[in-house]
């Protein structure tokens, strides 16, 4: 009788990312492999709930394509044609080029590169400590939260919210701008609980009719780019109504007044004929919100990612300020927490050696970077040399072309430190192999959440994978980086952190897995003041000056308005681009990941166009044809999915599929542009305009 293998459940927690950072329960199998991946039921916000891509998480970290060994190019770039080779010769070649080029050009010409494909504060993070000891460019990163991040700190001056398990005790939930049944399943369990306790109403809003709008109560279909009229509408109902809190205004809002009169022209017949709703549905959604105080708005990211996004983000965290929902528990609004923990980095990120005087290098423009554009070059020299940890440019940057020009250059030298042969890695002249969440050691938060965690080593990593920690320290002792961090463990590290952040020690956290840090009602309620100066919610923002950090004034900001309103800065469609594309995120990938594992592609099928069927018709287009959608940026191939629960006018690819799932190689963000939004960048992923023929 054969013996059952050994089974042990292990703490972890989700590296992806994602605001949810779920706390997992993890099936180590013989000490050696993965098995089941479930939500763990301890951690209250998690509660037991995580998405199906994790859950079968062991199809990923066992891959048979994982990168085991480094390799080096020996055909020319993108053939993926390597050789392996050691990691002697490996960090060696590294090394002597980045200092040559460091001798040549200038140690600018050097830029580490790097995003979110773990949220690990060291594995994530850890670079800049390179960057800052060598004076490498810096980075700022613009691609994921600056645009959504800026219009909400705008109204309340600090980034952070209610307890976000408080949607469980709210009487109306809003999900606003983001697909949570695709994207953060943790917030649609806590809004259900809430309606199966309590009877209460989910509102979603989007602009296609989504697995999220599916399961509301209110669902509302909007076009892209107009959430502001939407708000200003409901806005304008609240007053006209008397659902306004006016005594909790006067005592927290910067111009009540001022704000009133300004709606009155903002009718739900103004909005109507922006946003492509009905009046009923307009004051259906005013009045819900109106009378059920207990309304808690969670504000996603999607929305933002508009040329006007920062604004309308701005414009519908109004609207529980005029209903006064913050004073109640499960009211108010919440985005992220990400402000609540300040962190002591130093010994992360090498703060204590960062000079301010080294340029930073636009995250969204590495296309325009790399193709010598003077102005994304900060008026420096071109870029040289490249390391790259986190994140799959050649895939997922705006303006693909440029980016693919870019990489293709042959004075180039780009390293790239992977788990799997991406199509970054193929542009690569050095591949690295990178170890996967649960084979190496991080510290964790929670931005959808509150809760610091720890995820710690629970399995060898394959062949000879290395953690981006290894890799960096292993380069700075051969470039003459000099920075204690350098020589010190994860673990070293995440236990100085913790204590010089005043949260204990890492013995600690590691003997309880994770530490919820919310803080109190009132003040996470904004009750004891907003965090302006005047402790005032702003109706009216000083755009110029709002507390969220930037490099600097872009775009049209002197054009932002200055109370709340819609702001037409958009691609608008126009005879050439008749439709308005968003390229929204698919249930089964996360940004480029998981585009390779079976089950998620299985799932998923394929690179669809979604549009209405009597645009369909007018093309001349059924279900399944293969269409080619275009603009000034490229064209992109797609097959036709035909849906009338998207607008007129509008068509969705969901999605980052790779470039080579696509006829001719280009994928979706051939499409998409990094022009900077007002007032400090970001990334307008959803404001496209384009044209579509049949292929």
């Amino acid at each position: 009788m054969n013996a059952q293998p050994r089974i042990d459940i292990r703490p972890s927690v989700c590296p992806h990312d994602c605001p949810s950072a779920c706390s997992l329960e993890v099936e180590v199998i013989e000490g050696r492999g993965i098995g089941r991946v479930r939500g763990s039921k301890r951690q209250s916000y998690t509660d037991g709930v995580i998405c199906a891509k994790v859950a079968r998480y062991a199809e990923r970290i066992h891959h048979p394509d994982r990168l085991l060994h480094p390799l080096r190019r020996t055909g020319p770039k993108g053939s993926g044609q390597f050789e392996p080779i050691s990691w002697d010769e490996a960090l060696e070649e590294i090394a002597s080029r980045f200092l040559a080029i460091e001798e040549q050009h200038g140690p600018e010409a050097v830029w580490p590169y790097y995003y979110a494909g773990t949220m690990g504060l060291v594995m994530r993070d850890g670079i800049d400590r390179l960057r800052h000891a060598k004076r490498y460019s810096g980075q700022y990163s613009t691609i994921c939260t600056t645009t959504a991040w800026t219009g909400f700190i705008a109204g309340t001056g600090r980034l952070a919210g209610p307890d976000p398990r408080e949607m469980a005790k709210s009487d109306c939930v809003v999900i606003w701008g983001t697909n949570a049944v695709h994207t953060q399943v943790n917030v649609m369990n806590h809004a259900i609980k809430a309606r199966k306790e309590r009877g209460a109403k989910i509102v979603a809003i989007d602009i296609y009719d989504n697995a999220t709008l599916q399961q509301a109560d209110l669902a509302l279909v909007l076009r892209p780019g107009t959430d502001a009229a939407l708000a200003c509408a409901v806005m304008h109902v609240l007053f006209r109504d008397g659902h306004a809190d006016r005594g909790y205004l006067a005592r927290h809002a910067d111009c009540p007044e001022e704000l009133e009169a300004h709606l009155a022209t903002r009718t739900p017949a103004w909005a109507a004929a922006i946003t492509g709703l009905t009046i009923a549905e307009i004051e259906e959604f005013a009045t819900l919100v109106g009378t059920r105080k207990k309304s808690f708005f969670r504000l996603g990211y999607g929305f933002a990612r508009q040329r006007n996004g920062a604004v309308a983000m701005h414009a519908a965290l109004c609207v529980p300020t005029v209903t006064g929902a913050w004073q109640h528990e499960g009211g108010g609004a919440f985005h992220s927490n990400s402000g609540i923990y300040k962190w002591r980095k130093s010994l992360i990120q090498g703060l204590d050696v960062h000079l301010k005087k080294v340029r930073q290098l636009d995250q969204s423009q590495i296309g325009r970077v790399l193709t010598g554009d003077a102005e994304a070059l900060r008026g420096g020299g071109p870029v040289k040399a490249l390391f790259i940890q986190n994140t799959n440019p050649v895939s997922v940057a705006p303006e693909q072309e440029l980016v693919k020009q870019g990489f293709a250059r042959d004075d180039l030298f780009t390293v790239v430190h992977e788990q799997f042969m991406t199509e970054t890695a193929k542009m690569a002249d050095i591949v690295l192999p990178a170890t996967q969440f649960m084979e190496h050691d991080d510290l964790y938060q929670g931005g959808g959440h509150q809760h610091i965690m720890w995820g710690g080593k629970l399995i060898e990593p394959p062949g000879e994978c290395r953690s981006n920690h290894e890799v960096i320290c292993a380069l700075a002792g051969r470039l003459g980086a000099e920075h204690r961090g350098f020589s010190m463990s994860v673990r070293e590290i995440v236990d100085w952190t913790l204590r010089e952040s005043g949260r204990g020690t890492l013995e600690e956290l590691i003997a309880r897995d994770f530490i919820d840090v919310q803080p109190d009602f009132e003040t996470a309620h904004y009750l004891k003041g907003f965090g302006h100066r005047d402790g005032k919610f702003r109706f009216r923002p000083d755009w110029p000056k709002v507390p969220n950090p930037n490099e600097g004034l872009v775009g049209p900001y002197a054009q932002m308005p200055e109370l709340p309103d819609q702001w037409d800065v958009i691609e608008q469609a126009d005879a050439e681009h008749p439709f308005r594309l968003a390229t929204s995120p698919a249930r089964s990938f996360l940004n480029s990941t998981f585009t390779e594992t079976p089950g998620s592609v299985k799932k998923e099928g394929g690179p669809t166009l979604m549009l209405h069927p009597e645009d369909a018709a007018g093309l001349g287009v059924v279900a399944g044809d293969q269409l080619v959608v275009g603009n000034r940026r490229g064209t992109v191939h797609l097959t036709a999915a035909l849906f009338a629960g998207v607008r007129r006018g509008v068509v969705i690819a969901e999605s980052i599929w790779p470039n080579a799932a696509h006829k001719f190689g280009r994928g979706i963000n051939t499409l998409t542009g990094a022009d900077s939004p007002a007032p400090f960048g970001g990334a307008a992923f959803h404001d496209n305009k384009v044209w579509i023929r049949r292929a």
